[in-house]
């Protein structure tokens, strides 16, 4: 297998606010706490340590292992459960939606990335244990966004009313997505263990929390992924005093709120990923999550008849706080209060958000994780590659937009120069001629001069574009050739991890596909890469 990189920046995917982190731009340094270089984890290991206490230990581990009662793993995944009781184990976590099927591409992605940075920190410091930890978003609510996943072209779609937390969700129904996902994988050996794989995950199974458990298990056990699923009583016992901070003093939201007043400042108009609520916390129970509102003195949650008053609401989160549910402002603090964590890998969306709550970690007390974005991989296959060549395209071509794309391979393989920048160029320099003239003689001729030199201009652009228009006609095969072939790689214009699902590539490659990510992709190494 080939691999090449391209810097993110290059791409044209990636957001300014991620290509600056990238850059460890100064700008951003009051947003996060140490950039991801594997000497920076020293100390990150060492805050940890100090704030993490045994006695969440033992509760996070009892509580794998009885989510793991069920469930067949490997050696390498019980070994990992059991090192989380030493003080010297620290977990390194992605976390993802519960999408069918894995949903896009990056979902392996992610995984792999937590997978490789745990080995690279144990090879850099032998002394302590790394546990790569795949968390489910059992507790979001947005069926729309994971209800479906692409296959060659095609949307593969469970349809069904849904509400309340997805993980809750009952499979009934999968039976006829498998029925129409194997008439298109065929009869091929790969084939037959992802149609096995998929009804083992989804058939076999009664809510979607344990069908993507098993799922990514057998996908990655292997390797020693933990998976969590951290709604969960015991668990959220652990957080019940951030909750009862967050319904008393909306810590969250003046922090929050404080910190986009910052980034709105900066001169380089980064993007706000997410805006707090005053109170950022879900009730959640039987099919129901709904947000939870202060007014009038009483705590309610929307869209039902549920109220509490004040000493009432705390009550009744110290009696069931599996019935409260951070939403993407409080699920990052969560995560870092039940795990003995170091770095949390995510999408470019993901890290912008995570941005955004540093100084309210900082005000609970809690050590912010280091922020890696997680591989990005575009696979061609070896008939892809040899017709890139022989196209003489680029891996920066390939990357351009569509138009972009189309006019400089029309360039470049036009036998005429369509390139009238020479013309423009010399037309500027006789019209700067024509302004000292002006200015030498009668000023108001200023304007007539500059009226002209649009006018001039603006017809060698439209000379440029109907000769480049025509040579697309001309060219119309090689251009055909050339846009079918980004069609394949950048599916709807997309980036391709962030539309096709893994089973179109385990279809050709089998189990070699995750291994040879294994093998190929280095988390730390701040590149996109193109695997061959």
């Amino acid at each position: 297998m080939q691999q090449n990189f391209i810097p993110f920046y290059k791409t044209g995917y990636f957001s300014s606010l991620i290509c600056d982190y990238l850059d460890e731009k100064s700008q951003l340094n009051l947003f996060y706490n140490r950039f991801p270089k594997i000497e920076n984890f020293k100390l990150q290991i060492e805050e940890k340590e100090l704030s993490f206490k045994n006695e969440s230990r033992s509760v996070l581990v009892e509580s794998l292992k009885k989510q793991y009662q069920n469930l067949e793993t490997s050696k390498n995944t019980l070994q990992n459960i059991e090192r989380l009781k030493s003080e010297t184990t620290f977990t390194i976590t992605t976390g993802h939606q519960l999408n069918l099927f894995t949903g896009p591409l990056y979902f392996l992605y992610k995984i792999v990335s937590a997978i490789n940075l745990s080995k690279e920190l144990k090879d850099e410091y032998p002394n302590y244990d790394f546990v790569p930890v795949y968390w489910m978003a059992t507790e979001d609510h947005d069926f729309e966004e994971i209800n479906y996943f692409n296959f060659k072209g095609k949307k593969v779609r469970w349809n069904k009313d849904a509400s309340g937390a997805v993980g809750q969700l009952a499979t009934d129904g999968l039976e006829a997505v498998l029925d129409l996902f194997s008439q298109d994988l065929g009869v091929s050996k790969n084939a037959q263990i992802l149609k096995e794989l998929f009804k083992s995950s989804y058939i076999k199974h009664d809510d979607l929390a344990e069908a993507t458990q098993y799922l990514a298990n057998e996908l990655f056990k292997d390797y020693g992924l933990v998976i969590i699923d951290a709604n969960n009583a015991a668990l959220k016992k652990e957080f019940v005093p951030f909750m009862e901070q967050e319904l008393q003093k909306q810590t969250s939201f003046k922090l929050v709120s404080e910190t986009n007043k910052r980034l709105n400042n900066l001169p380089e108009n980064y993007k706000i990923q997410v805006n707090p609520r005053e109170i950022n916390l879900f009730y959640i129970n039987d099919g129901l999550r709904e947000r939870i509102v202060f007014e009038d003195g009483v705590y309610k949650v929307l869209n039902t008849n549920h109220s509490w008053s004040k000493s009432n609401m705390l009550k009744h989160l110290n009696e069931f706080p599996e019935r409260f549910s951070p939403n993407v402002i409080m699920r990052p603090l969560y995560q870092e209060v039940i795990l003995p964590n170091l770095c949390y890998i995510g999408g470019g969306g993901e890290l912008a958000y995570w941005f955004q709550l540093k100084a309210f970690f900082d005000e609970v007390n809690v050590p912010f994780p280091m922020l890696l974005l997680r591989n990005s991989v575009l696979i061609q296959s070896e008939r892809q590659s040899k017709k890139l060549k022989k196209l003489h395209i680029s891996d920066e071509d390939i990357f351009l937009k569509r138009d972009a794309f189309i006019n400089k391979k029309v360039r470049e393989i036009s036998n005429i120069d369509i390139d009238f920048s020479p013309q423009m160029n010399h037309l500027k320099q006789q019209f700067e001629d024509l302004y000292k003239l002006a200015e030498q003689t009668d000023k108001s001729f200023l304007g007539a001069v500059k009226a002209q030199e649009v006018k001039q201009i603006k017809g060698l652009e439209n000379l440029e574009k109907r000769l480049l228009k025509a040579q697309k006609r001309k060219l119309s095969d090689e251009v055909s050739r050339m846009v079918e072939l980004q069609n394949e790689l950048f599916p709807n214009g997309g980036l391709q991890e962030r539309n096709a699902n893994f089973s179109e590539f385990y279809l050709e490659y089998g189990e070699a596909l995750i291994s040879n990510l294994i093998e190929r992709l280095d988390p730390l190494k701040a590149e996109f890469s193109i695997l061959t």
